[in-house]
């Protein structure tokens, strides 16, 4: 029998709640929510914290990149709603012992913030997870770092282009899997695909149980999901 696809919510539950806020977070998680995606950056004084952009303008009440502020400096600024830009430690704290598959994105295509991946992969470890965790990036360097220091976790590549021979492209780079913009017809590997917030491209991606889907509405799409797979 086929396997039930992950619905992971994007960047928490932006459908009701600023992105990647620890309110979004706690609200997913009180209610069942089956994969958290989530993506990491550095301060200037190398804390790890969530946010997409590698600049706070779009998501904060300020401008400006990340990596030129430290923790305490960013903590002037808030999300909507009042919500502070949370720190990957808290986030941890949240989502520790809770039956939830996180997928942690190193944002590091644009910006290559040095010793994230240390950093980072050192402070999930010390986490008590009940599964293990999902690392991608569009940076493929990124993951090759993260392979020498832990091997045997799962890995995946971001992109938004076509991967050609995609099954001798995981094998050989030792992935897990690829997430996608888009879906990919018979290649046998695990495919997750974002951002899915379409019911009928869901229905589709349903018939096909890709491994997952990324969201904005966690709650519509696993409805849906449940109707179409059971």
């Amino acid at each position: 029998m086929a396997e039930k696809t992950v619905v992971f919510g994007h960047r928490g539950y932006p459908a009701k709640f600023p992105e990647n806020s620890l309110a979004g977070f706690r609200y997913a998680v009180a209610h069942g929510i089956e994969g958290i995606e989530f993506d990491v950056q550095l301060t200037k004084d190398l804390v790890p914290v969530i946010m997409h952009d590698e600049r706070i303008d779009r998501t904060a009440n300020g401008t400006g990149l990340i990596q030129d502020y430290t923790l305490a400096e960013l903590r002037h600024f808030q999300l909507a709603a009042g919500e502070l830009i949370p720190t990957l430690a808290e986030f941890l704290t949240l989502v520790s012992n809770q039956d939830v598959q996180l997928n942690l994105e190193f944002k590091t295509n644009n910006i290559q913030y040095p010793g994230i991946e240390k950093i980072v992969m050192g402070m999930v470890n010390a986490t008590p997870l009940r599964h293990p965790v999902i690392y991608s990036s569009f940076h493929l360097p990124t993951l090759k770092t993260c392979q020498q220091l832990a091997p045997d976790e799962s890995y995946c590549w971001l992109t938004d282009q076509p991967v050609v021979n995609a099954a001798a492209f995981v094998a050989n780079e030792h992935l897990s899997g690829l997430h996608l913009s888009h879906y990919q017809d018979d290649v046998p590997v695990a495919e997750r695909i974002w951002t899915v917030d379409d019911p009928v491209l869901a229905e589709k991606l349903f018939a096909k149980h890709v491994a997952g889907i990324f969201t904005d509405d966690f709650v519509g799409m696993t409805r849906l999901r449940d109707q179409k797979q059971g």
